[in-house]
C-alpha cells in the first residue's frame, strides 16, 4: 500500500506506448496493504522464489594446473571461513564481496572428457553444453543432438511462468565455424549453454540493443523499432505521457525510486546509441566481424549485459539468466589484463610458470568483471534486502587445465545470499573425484527444488554448508 495516495499497483504494471513496454521496479505501492516489506513473492501472493544468474568461463583456469592449484590462484589454501586470498588470486577482485562467495574446488565436470575413441581431442566442441546440463552430449552434427535439461531451465520451469521472460539466454562472442564444428559435434554444443530440453538448446543473444529491445518491447515490429531509433528519440519519450500520470499517484519515496529507473534506463539506451554511432562511423574498429552494435571493448560490452540483466531481475521479468562470457578457441586478447596474449593461447601455458602467470592474468580481468554486477546488485534495494541477497549466481568453467584439455578440479564459484540459503565467506574444497553436479544437487535444493535426488553425473551431494568440523580436504556426501 502506498499510504499518501492510498494507491495500490499490481506487480505486473506496465507503461506503454508507440510498442514501447516497460515493466517498473518493485514499488512501495505495489505492497498490499497489511504486507510487510519482503521477498516479491510474498508482497504479491506467489510462490516464494529465488533469482539465478548462471555465468559460464571457457577454457578453464590457471588455478586448475598442478603449478597453480599449489600457488592458490584459483582455490585458497585454507578451507572453512578464515581462507586468504592470495595477491595474484583470481578471486582478488572480488574480495570485497568474500561475504557473498562460496568458493567450491577440486570438482569434476567428467562429462565433458571423451568416452569414446572418437571423441577424443572434442573439449573444446561439447564443454560449454557439459557445464549447466553435466550430461555428456551426443555425437552428432544432425538434427538428432542429445543432452540434457540444464539447471537453469528447471529452475525456469518452477519460477519463470509467471514472467514475461521464463529465462534469458546472453553471450558475449560470436562463433563463425564455417561448414560445422569440429569433432563431428554439432555447433549447438559450442553455443548453447541452456538447454529447455535434452534436443532444445536456446540460442544466445549477444547484441546488447536486441536485449534491450527484448526487455521493453521497444516497437511492435523490427521497421517500427528501425522508424522510432530514426527519430533520435528515446524510448522514454514514447511511455513519456504514461510515466508522468503514474508519477502523480504515487507517494514521495516512490516517485524518486520511479524517476531513478527512467534516468537508468535512458542511460543504458543512450551508451547502446554511443556504440552504435560509434562503430557505424567508418572509423576502423578492433572487432571488424562484429555486428555494429557491439561494443570492441570487453569490459564496456560486459558492463552493458550486465546493467540489461539487473534491469531484466529489478523489474521481474525474468529471474533466470545464463551469460556465456567467451567462445572456446577464441583468439581475443585483453590487454588491460597486463598480458598481449590470445586467451586460447595463454591457455596452453605448456606448464611453464611464467606462461601461467600469464594465463591467470587473463583469467583475474574476466572474472574481475562480475564485481561491476555484484556491485550494482547489492546497490539495489528490494524491501528488506538487495537484489544480491536475493539473488544466486553460479560462475564456473567446465574446463579444469586449459593446457591438458582436462576436466577434473574445474573452478566453481557460487555467490549471492539466495534469500538466506547461502551462507557465504567460505572455501569448501571437494575430496578428490567429486562430481561438480553435486553440488548443483545442494545448490538447487536450497533455491526451492528439495525434491532434486540427483542431476548429470551426480553420485551424491556435496553440501554447500560449513560446519567448522570438516576436514581440511574438505567434505561430501557420497
Amino acid at each position: 500500500m502506498n499510504f499518501i495516495t492510498g494507491t495500490h499497483l499490481s506487480r505486473r504494471t506496465f507503461l506503454r506506448g508507440a510498442g514501447a513496454s516497460v515493466a517498473l521496479p518493485l514499488l512501495d505501492a505495489m505492497v498490499p496493504a497489511g504486507r510487510l516489506w519482503a521477498n516479491p513473492a510474498r508482497a504479491t501472493g506467489a510462490a516464494e522464489f529465488t533469482r539465478l544468474v548462471c555465468i559460464e568461463e571457457s577454457m578453464g583456469a590457471a588455478g586448475s594446473s598442478d603449478w597453480g592449484d599449489a600457488r592458490h590462484l584459483f582455490a585458497p589454501a585454507a578451507t572453512g571461513r578464515d581462507f586468504e586470498l592470495v595477491a595474484d588470486s583470481q578471486l582478488k577482485p572480488l574480495e570485497a564481496f568474500r561475504e557473498y562467495m562460496t568458493i567450491v574446488s577440486n570438482t569434476d565436470c567428467r562429462s565433458a572428457e571423451a568416452f569414446r575413441a572418437e571423441e577424443i581431442g572434442g573439449d573444446h566442441d561439447r564443454s560449454t553444453a557439459v557445464f549447466l546440463t553435466q550430461a555428456h552430449p551426443k555425437q552428432t552434427q544432425g538434427s538428432d543432438i542429445f543432452l540434457g535439461t540444464s539447471l537453469d531451465q528447471l529452475h525456469a520451469k518452477r519460477f519463470g511462468r509467471e514472467t514475461v521472460l521464463p529465462s534469458l539466454e546472453l553471450c558475449i562472442e560470436g562463433i563463425d565455424r564455417g561448414g560445422g564444428c569440429a569433432y563431428n559435434y554439432h555447433c549447438a554444443y559450442t553455443t548453447s549453454l541452456a538447454w529447455a530440453s535434452p534436443n532444445q538448446p536456446l540460442p544466445a543473444i549477444r547484441e546488447p540493443r536486441v536485449v534491450f529491445e527484448r526487455l521493453f518491447g521497444a516497437g511492435d515490429s523490427a521497421e517500427d523499432r528501425a522508424a522510432r531509433r530514426r527519430t533520435d528519440r528515446s524510448m522514454i519519450d514514447w511511455i513519456a505521457t504514461e510515466v508522468a500520470r503514474l508519477r502523480r499517484t504515487l507517494g514521495a519515496a516512490d516517485r524518486v525510486a520511479l524517476d531513478e529507473y527512467v534516468e537508468h534506463i535512458r542511460e543504458i539506451e543512450r551508451r547502446i546509441q554511443l556504440v552504435e554511432a560509434r562503430n557505424a562511423s567508418g572509423e576502423e574498429r578492433e572487432m571488424p566481424e562484429a555486428p555494429s552494435g557491439v561494443p570492441d571493448s570487453f569490459e564496456e560490452h560486459m558492463q552493458l549485459m550486465f546493467d540489461l540483466q539487473l534491469l531484466a531481475l529489478q523489474t521481474d521479468l525474468t529471474r533466470v539468466i545464463t551469460f556465456k562470457t567467451g567462445f572456446d578457441q577464441s583468439n581475443r586478447t585483453f590487454p588491460a589484463s597486463g598480458t598481449t596474449k590470445s586467451v586460447h593461447g595463454a591457455s596452453h601455458h605448456g606448464n611453464v610458470p611464467e606462461d601461467i602467470v600469464d594465463f591467470n592474468r587473463i583469467n583475474t580481468y574476466r572474472l574481475g568483471q562480475v564485481a561491476y554486477f555484484l556491485e550494482k546488485l547489492r546497490d539495489t534495494v528490494e524491501g528488506d534486502a538487495s537484489l544480491l541477497d536475493k539473488t544466486a549466481i553460479v560462475w564456473g568453467s567446465p574446463m579444469a587445465d586449459g593446457n591438458l584439455h582436462n576436466h577434473r578440479r574445474a573452478p566453481l564459484l557460487i555467490m549471492g545470499g539466495a534469500n538466506g540459503a547461502l551462507e557465504g565467506g567460505v572455501h569448501l574444497r571437494a575430496p578428490d573425484g567429486t562430481p561438480m553436479a553435486n553440488a548443483f544437487v545442494s545448490l538447487m535444493r536450497k533455491i526451492g527444488h528439495p525434491e532434486l535426488a540427483s542431476f548429470g553425473d551426480s553420485d551424491g551431494l556435496f553440501p554447500l554448508d560449513f560446519t567448522g568440523d570438516a576436514a581440511p580436504g574438505g567434505s561430501g556426501t557420497r
